[in-house]
């Protein structure tokens, strides 16, 4: 808007408006449509949307002069309602903006209409829905009035002023939909009374429970030629009042909310009620009372003579007054009156003859100077346009908290200033008043304001601010012990607010400064929390090893985000001050490795420790080993070493005892370094324990030896433990009867004894002869007599074992002789019509191939030669090998013809000596010649077993019907073809 432009300007709308029609007496506007009401009983309709006009004679069949008293249209511009008085008495009209003629309304004939007030929630332009007219007599009607009925549906009596009577000269209504109906508000003035009625249901209900109940009203003394009440309607809803009375302007804000209960009562909905006196009005002495009044937003309009004057509701000031330029007939009454139509936002006055309109250029533009100039700073900035005008209210609400010393209010205030004063301006402020504690709540408010793009700014205010905190709290440390009390309840309060002020700040405070300047000051406990925010956590964690707390220390290293390094590195300190805290936090993480912890658990395994403490990094290690698993030699090794410096060694035995690879494929018995393990072991004297390192190494005569120093009994364990070695076997045993030959004490007949006992429990494996050498030369024989003659009885036996098995093999052997002879004897009858197996023809055959003669088969006759088996098959000699190799693997097949070209390459002769070497009945003994022994190795390639019963026959079950070299011939023997016929075709049937 420009600068200067007035609020409202005047404007001639219509010069002669009346159209000789008489004068104007009323007017009334709604959506750009004004009617006029004459001197002569005419309702002039100006409806400047449309561009048209039009004229209504209501004085038509009435006699005498007729004026319009009221004329009345709803906010949309479809009704009217207009009065007309004359001779005959008062009568009241209604007309659409679709009718041609008015419809008088029959049931208030009689009654001057002075208000009407509209439901402008539910009006339409077909139907009023609810009205409300107010008389002169001081009563309520209501009517309603659908457009195409061309009448009124009813008219309802309401109300009547009984207590007081007197004439109803305003009237408004405003309506809010609540859970269980509508709710009505309806306020009604006189010249002197303001009366509001309220209520849920419809209109006639609500009117009916003032019949028991007294009207709530508010009464102002003094006269007025016109009283008047308006709303001023914003978004279609009703938000202040204003009524024009005899002592003032009584005026008000209205609040339909949903705050307001549900349930009938004598709410008025009434808030910030004033009353603006007509003093203000006028320079002078005398008091002028406005004639007519209109409302806007923030200002009352109020016609004083001839001129309007513009008043700030808000100020109650003047801040212009408005000419008309009238007629020079129309001067002497000036302007009769004024109205609004709250639809368009104007403003109109009319004389006798024209009309004005009252435009409104931007009436909140100066409105937040107005609130600031009353302090109203709420409302100041409510009605601000852009960032300087809030500076401008900021700043003032500022300069009055810093006047009234109330320094933290108006650090808060100059933090919102962006324009009017510069960032130094204001700190410099504060400092030349030494206000410490407002400037840091003006740096933090500031902070708040500033965007994250001043992100230079925003650290450069979080250090200021921090060192200003910190400054703080090093004064209060400093306070008289006298104020201990209270100070110690501020100190700690500001301790918190400083920690959430770094929490906050974390990421935009520089990590260096910020721990240096606490630091600086000494303070170590903010020192290890902005460290812990800003996830230094070595920094924290030395910090609580220092102050003894090992479990805050250990609670920082098992955060998720903590580096595993420090767990190293801190591992020594952590398990010095608190071992079992230590261990225990150690078992619960979970990506920790033992090996790197070794140093620690040294440096902890060194100190001196009590007989009966549990020594935790044994229970550690126990913890790798069997728990997680571990298979480093470091953790086993260390473990061992451990185990070797107790006193009992009852632990180090199990732990060597225990397999450790046990369950896993060719998996480790153990993982530590048995050669460390004995070394340590001897020097920590754990003999046993050496014993059993000896044994597993399988160095079994030292692991003997060594027992023999401890424990025979161990010894002779060891002993039995080698089982795969008879002769290692047997000399450990010999080293422990040795040992108990020389080492037993007593006389000598009892030594004698106890060396014959001891050989019984070598389960035979020494004799009296082995351990005789260990006895001295002057022992008397008698003394192993009973051992010498049980040993030699031993020997007899064997003897006798002995002889009785060598007759057994000599019996056998001639069993197998007999039956050698018993096979050559043997025979099978065959069947002259008995056939081969392979080619079908008879076995007993006149021809045969005589080149069989050449490969070692002798003929019968002249039948050829056969093969016959137990299970009476019967094979040609060549078709048995010529089955058998095309059955065979190729293998085989080759080792048969092998030895069939063997038996082809010796010649005739000797064949021929061979079989005529035969006698019958004769039993060879001399050793087989070389035909003899290919061709029995041929009859045991080919006829070991029969092949249609034997294991060739089962290995065919596997193999397909059809071979692969067979399957081409086989596919051309399914084929299909074509029958191709030459010649004359003849049918044939078949006879039945």
């Amino acid at each position: 808007m420009e600068v200067g432009k007035p609020v409202f300007s005047v404007d001639l709308l219509e010069r002669y408006a009346a159209k000789g029609r008489g004068v104007i007496t009323c007017m009334a506007a709604g959506n750009d449509v004004i009617v006029l009401g004459t001197s002569k009983g005419w309702v002039i309709k100006h409806d400047f949307g449309a561009g048209d006009s039009n004229d209504i004679d209501l004085s038509a069949g009435r006699g005498g002069e007729q004026s319009i008293h009221r004329v009345f249209v709803d906010p949309g511009g479809s009704h009217c309602i207009a009065t007309i008085i004359g001779n005959g008495g008062p009568d009241t009209f209604y007309t659409h903006a679709k009718w041609s003629k008015p419809r008088v309304l029959a049931k208030l004939k009689g009654l001057t209409v002075n208000a009407v007030a509209w439901n402008k929630q539910q009006i339409t332009e077909a139907s009023t829905s609810e009205v409300i007219l107010c008389t002169d007599n001081g009563q309520l009607h209501e009517i309603c009035v659908d457009e195409k009925d061309k009448k009124e549906k009813y008219t309802n009596f309401l109300f009547e002023l009984k207590e007081l009577p007197d004439s109803f000269m305003g009237l408004q209504m405003e309506t809010a939909s609540v859970s269980n109906g509508t709710r009505f508000y309806v306020m009604a003035v006189t010249a002197t009374r303001l009366y509001s009625f309220t209520g849920i249901g419809s209109l006639e209900t609500v009117f009916m429970t003032y019949a028991d109940r007294p009207v709530r009203f508010m009464e102002l003394p003094g006269e007025i030629p016109n009283s008047e009440l308006h709303f001023f309607i914003k978004q279609r809803r009703a938000v202040h009042f204003a009524w024009l009375s005899g002592a003032g302007i009584y005026h008000g804000g209205l609040n339909f909310g949903a705050s307001h209960s549900s349930s009938v009562g004598d709410e008025n909905f009434v808030e910030s009620k004033a009353l603006l006196d007509f003093s203000k009005l006028s320079d002078g002495a005398d008091t002028v009372k406005p004639n007519s009044l209109a409302l806007s937003e923030y200002h009352f309009l109020l016609l004083m003579g001839s001129k309007v004057k513009v008043v700030n509701r808000i100020s109650e000031q003047i801040i212009e007054e408005l000419q008309f330029d009238q007629t020079s007939e129309s001067l002497s009454k000036g302007i009769i009156g004024l109205c609004s139509d709250a639809s368009a936002g104007l403003f109109y006055a009319y004389d006798q003859h024209s009309i004005f309109q009252v435009s409104v250029n931007d009436e909140g533009r100066d409105m937040w100077k107005v609130y600031l100039d009353l302090k109203e700073y709420a409302g100041a900035l409510e009605n601000c346009r852009d960032p300087l005008q809030r500076d401008q209210v900021y700043l003032a609400q500022a300069e009055t908290a810093f006047l009234a010393k109330e320094f933290n209010r108006a650090a808060s205030f100059y933090a919102k200033i962006n324009y009017m004063l510069s960032f130094e301006d204001i700190t410099l402020k504060f400092i030349s008043v030494n206000e410490q504690d407002a400037l840091r709540t003006f740096l933090l408010r500031k902070l708040d304001n500033l965007t994250k793009d001043d992100k230079c700014q925003i650290t450069m205010i979080s250090t200021w601010a921090t060192e200003l905190y910190l400054d703080k709290i090093n004064r209060l440390l400093l306070e008289d012990e006298t104020a201990a009390e209270n100070r110690s309840s501020e100190y700690h309060l500001i301790i918190r607010e400083f920690r959430a002020f770094l929490s906050d700040s974390k990421d935009v405070l520089d990590e260096a400064t910020t721990m240096k300047l606490l630091e600086s000051y000494g303070r170590v406990d903010e020192l290890v929390f902005f460290a812990n925010l800003k996830e230094q956590y070595e920094i924290v964690v030395h910090h609580y090893i220092q102050q003894g707390e090992a479990r805050k220390a250990l609670e920082v290293l098992r955060k998720p985000s903590m580096p595993v390094d420090l767990q190293y590195k801190f591992a020594p300190d952590l398990i010095m001050l608190d071992a079992y805290e230590t261990v225990e936090s150690w078992m619960t993480a979970k990506d920790l490795n033992p090996r790197k912890l070794i140093p620690a658990m040294m440096r902890y395994s060194s100190e001196p420790h009590a007989k009966n403490e549990t020594h935790e990094v044994i229970k550690y290690l126990e913890f790798c080993v069997h728990r997680l698993q571990n298979e480093d030699p470091g953790i086993h090794n260390l473990l061992i070493s451990l185990y070797a410096k107790q006193e009992d060694d009852s632990a180090l035995l199990r732990f060597l005892q225990y397999k450790f690879g046990k369950g896993r494929t060719n998996g480790p018995e153990f993982f530590y370094d048995p050669k460390y393990a004995l070394r340590l072991c001897l020097k920590e004297k754990r003999m046993r324990a050496c014993v059993h390192i000896y044994s597993m190494m399988s160095m079994h005569e030292e692991a003997v030896a060594l027992a023999l120093q401890i424990d025979p009994e161990l010894a002779k364990a060891e002993a039995d433990k080698v089982e795969d070695d008879e002769d290692l076997r047997k000399k450990l045993w010999l080293m422990v009867a040795k040992h108990v030959v020389q080492q037993e004490k007593g006389t000598k007949r009892e030594n004698i004894r106890q060396a014959i006992a001891f050989l019984k429990e070598t389960d035979g494996l020494l004799k009296i002869e082995d351990i005789l050498p260990f006895f001295p030369d002057f022992a008397l024989i008698d003394d192993f007599k009973e051992a010498i003659c049980s040993s030699l009885e031993d020997y007899n036996k064997q003897i006798e074992q002995l002889k009785q098995e060598m007759n057994d093999a000599t019996h056998g052997a001639d069993n197998i002789r007999n039956d050698i002879n018993a096979l050559a004897q043997r025979y099978a009858v065959i069947d002259p019509e008995e056939e081969c197996g392979v080619c079908r023809k008879r076995i007993i055959s006149a021809g045969w191939d005589q080149r069989l003669a050449r490969v070692g088969y002798s003929s019968v006759g002249h039948m050829a030669p056969f093969y016959i088996f137990p299970c009476r098959h019967a094979f040609h000699a060549q078709c048995l090998i010529t089955h058998v190799t095309s059955r065979t693997n190729r293998a085989q097949a080759e080792y048969i013809l092998d030895l069939q070209k063997q038996l082809t390459l010796v010649g005739g002769d000797d064949i021929k000596e061979s079989n005529g070497g035969i006698r019958e009945g004769e039993v060879v003994t001399a050793s087989l010649s070389p035909v003899d022994k290919t061709r029995s190795q041929l009859d045991d390639a080919i006829a070991s077993e029969c092949p249609f019963c034997g294991d060739l026959m089962i290995r065919e079950i596997s193999l397909p019907f059809i071979l692969p070299d067979e399957e081409a011939n086989e596919a051309s023997t399914w084929e299909i073809k074509p029958l191709n016929v030459v010649g004359p075709q003849r049918s044939l049937s078949l006879s039945a």
